[in-house]
């Protein structure tokens, strides 16, 4: 994988599930808008942010926001090979996420430096990671792969496994989902509502990603 110079991987690498109760999950078609979108979520109380590489601005986009807003901690998500992990680690991420994974791709997740989530929804599926060694991973997609109550079936067979839950999340769950002794944050776009990122309204989403931060409380 190139000559990316990073960190030798390591189980003590920080963890993905401490950076925030709730990170933001986004999609972005312009690039421009990434440094204000972050700015608008730091300045509401949530720190992290997964750009997932949907479109072909999201790496300009995770640049820009490891470049010029440096307090916040930009991830890339929806990675779906070895050469995705280079690409986001090229462009400064800072964590990594999948909605699946692959012996490829999680081997390069591992050998990247930075923290990660591969993505899981079924227990063999948890089961197969522990034995990899990983603990940390996302559940997706959350509502439709069975919600709270799949992942709470989990919680005391699977005590080691602990979860990011992502898809069809919205304020009102986050909680349910948050007060799981499994679940260390959740993935959500809730504070991303399509027709204030298309306005600009940074301020809107200011204001959106201060009602989530709360859930911290």
């Amino acid at each position: 994988m190139g000559g990316v110079t990073r960190a030798a991987s390591s189980p003590d690498a920080p963890s993905v599930l401490g950076l925030a109760p709730v990170i933001p999950v986004v999609v972005l078609h312009d690039a421009d808008d990434a440094v204000p979108l972050a700015r608008a979520l730091v300045a509401g109380g949530l720190p992290a942010m997964e750009v997932t590489l949907r479109t072909p601005a999201a790496l300009d986009a995770i640049r820009a926001v490891a470049e010029e807003v440096p307090e916040a901690v930009v991830g890339a998500g929806t990675l779906l090979s070895p050469e995705h992990v280079e690409d986001a680690l090229v462009a400064g991420a800072r964590f990594l996420v999948s909605p699946g994974w692959s012996p490829r791709l999680l081997g390069a997740m591992k050998d990247s430096g930075v923290p990660f989530l591969p993505g899981v929804s079924t227990a063999s599926e948890v089961v197969t990671l522990l034995e990899e060694g990983v603990t940390e991973m996302k559940f997706f997609p959350a509502e439709a792969a069975g919600g709270t109550p799949y992942l709470h079936s989990l919680a005391s067979p699977l005590p080691q496994a602990r979860f990011c839950p992502t898809g069809g999340i919205v304020l009102e769950s986050a909680p349910s989902y948050l007060a799981l002794p499994n679940v260390g944050c959740v993935g959500g776009t809730w504070m991303l509502p399509a027709d204030a990122l298309a306005a600009k309204g940074w301020g809107r989403v200011r204001q959106l990603a201060q009602g989530a931060a709360a859930l911290a409380a």
